[in-house]
């Protein structure tokens, strides 16, 4: 046996008696009031070292794995995900059977999971939103809930007052999401990082703080109820029917969202966002107008929550205050950041993830969220990159020979 895995043995070892040695008054000791005895319970002292020593193990041995594997990326460049993802005969049928899996989805399982589905595609649609503004702009947005706040309050409040439907309102929520964004963008212009989340985040607060106390324009914590799903030509759906007409309008907004963000990454305004996150000085140094982009970046970004916002509210068929809390905002930020800032797939594969997952999870009770947060902690040290990095353009020059251009 050589030394390395010797010296990684002694380590956990150590970790293992550590561990033990403060675990030893919770997991030994047990103090029996009725009879005014301690039973020691050796046992689990025992159980203890052996789980530590073994757990440790296996985290120093994912860590080496994880150091060999960046080695290895830093020499190829790209991962296997990446260049599968890059290889036309593979990402072209793969794309045609995830469709027809979403077509099939409603008729193949229950509508309790359709309407789960609906839910974690308003979350691949925000989280595609935020990504714009965090992934591609760099800028740390963290009251983002705030114009999906925008958008179900459109669609409640227009139906109310004046019986507005929902295909009337859904450019109307985009529209304002995109009017809120620059509001919130003009004043946090010459702010950035910390500074600028502590003011997007007080911006989120502002507007939960607005409806649940303007009682006469939002009804206040009451909120609004029998907000009306989608109609189809007049026709008189059941339930079901009208879940499963959301379900493949939530699906079309998402591929039309995957479409324009697509097309906008790979635009001017795209190169110039990514500009703009690598280095503003250079950025402005070059002739971008970074006020302006830093605007567009906020208000294409707020279009979608605001869109998200009405199918959010056509699908709850009741809204209140209590939606659109920060924790809102840190789930859409942890898709983002947890799928891989920048990437489309990445994005996408994160919000399923993080919003499929603690739903199936829900059979473990108390320790659905401890599991969660376990998979945020070991997606963020063993992939701190997302799940499928965004892979950068580089241009290639080279003597006598023509320009190389890799993605």
């Amino acid at each position: 046996m050589n030394m390395p895995v010797l010296n990684e043995i002694k380590k956990s070892l150590i970790a293992a008696i550590w561990f033990m040695f403060l675990t030893f008054p919770i997991m030994v000791i047990k103090v029996n009031t009725i009879t005014r005895t301690i039973d020691w319970r050796w046992k689990n002292m025992m159980y203890t070292g052996i789980g530590a020593f073994f757990l440790s193990a296996v985290w120093r041995y994912m860590l080496r794995r994880k150091e060999k594997n960046q080695n290895a990326l830093e020499k190829e460049g790209l991962s296997i995900v990446q260049k599968i993802l890059q290889v036309k005969t593979f990402s072209i049928p793969a794309t045609v059977l995830l469709l027809i899996f979403a077509i099939v989805f409603p008729h193949l399982f229950s509508m309790h999971q359709t309407n789960i589905m609906i839910s974690a595609l308003i979350y691949v649609m925000l989280g595609l939103g935020l990504n714009i503004v965090v992934g591609l702009a760099g800028l740390l947005d963290l009251g983002y809930v705030a114009f999906f706040a925008v958008g179900a309050y459109a669609y409640a409040l227009l139906n109310l007052h004046f019986g507005l439907g929902f295909w009337t309102v859904l450019p109307v929520g985009g529209f304002l999401g995109a009017v809120f964004g620059i509001l919130l963008g003009y004043p946090v212009l010459r702010l950035r990082g910390d500074y600028l989340a502590i003011v997007t985040l007080g911006f989120g607060e502002i507007i939960r703080i607005i409806l649940e106390n303007w009682n006469e324009f939002s009804f206040g914590p009451a909120g609004i109820a029998n907000i009306p799903k989608p109609e189809l030509f007049g026709l008189d759906l059941s339930l079901s029917a009208k879940t499963i007409y959301l379900y493949y309008i939530i699906v079309l907004l998402v591929i039309f969202t995957v479409f324009v963000i697509n097309r906008l990454t790979d635009s001017r305004i795209g190169r110039a966002w990514i500009a703009l996150k690598d280095d503003e000085i250079a950025c402005q140094a070059m002739g971008i107008d970074k006020a302006k982009t830093k605007l567009r970046a906020f208000a294409l970004g707020a279009t979608w929550a605001g869109m998200g916002g009405v199918v959010f509210a056509a699908k709850t068929a009741f809204i209140n205050p209590a939606s659109f809390t920060i924790w809102e905002s840190v789930i859409i930020l942890c898709t983002v950041v947890a799928g891989g800032m920048g990437s489309i797939v990445g994005v996408i594969c994160g919000a399923l993830l993080l919003i499929l997952l603690p739903e199936y999870l829900r059979d473990f009770g108390q320790f659905r969220m401890i599991t969660f947060g376990a998979v945020l902690v070991l997606m963020m040290v063993f992939r701190p990159g997302g799940m499928i990095e965004n892979v950068r353009r580089t241009y290639q020059f080279k003597t006598g020979e023509t320009n190389d251009i890799h993605s």
